[in-house]
C-alpha cells in the first residue's frame, strides 16, 4: 500500500493551483466521496467555521493525504506528479 491512498474523510492538500475555482497549491480539504471506482475523489474545502466554499472532483495526482502519525516501515512513498 502506497502512503498516498486517499479514503474516505482523509484530509487532504492540493498539489497544483485551480485558479477557475479560487483554490491554490497548499490549501487543505477533505476526501468526501470515492468517485469512479477510486480513480477519483469529490474533496471538499471548508472555511475555518465549518462552512464549505468548495467542492470538486479531484483525481489522486492533483492532491496528497496529509498524515498525522509517522509512516509505517512498510509504507512506500509515493512520487506525485503534477
Amino acid at each position: 500500500m502506497t502512503i498516498n491512498t486517499p479514503k474516505l474523510l482523509d484530509v487532504v492538500a492540493l498539489t497544483i493551483d485551480l485558479p477557475e475555482c479560487n483554490l491554490w497549491r497548499g490549501q487543505v480539504g477533505t476526501v468526501v466521496e470515492v468517485l469512479a471506482d477510486g480513480a477519483a475523489f469529490e474533496v471538499e474545502f471548508s472555511d475555518r467555521n465549518g462552512r464549505t466554499y468548495e467542492s470538486l472532483g479531484l483525481r489522486t495526482e492533483q492532491f496528497m493525504v496529509l498524515h498525522f502519525e509517522p509512516a509505517s516501515p512498510d509504507s512506500k512513498p509515493e512520487m506525485v506528479i503534477a
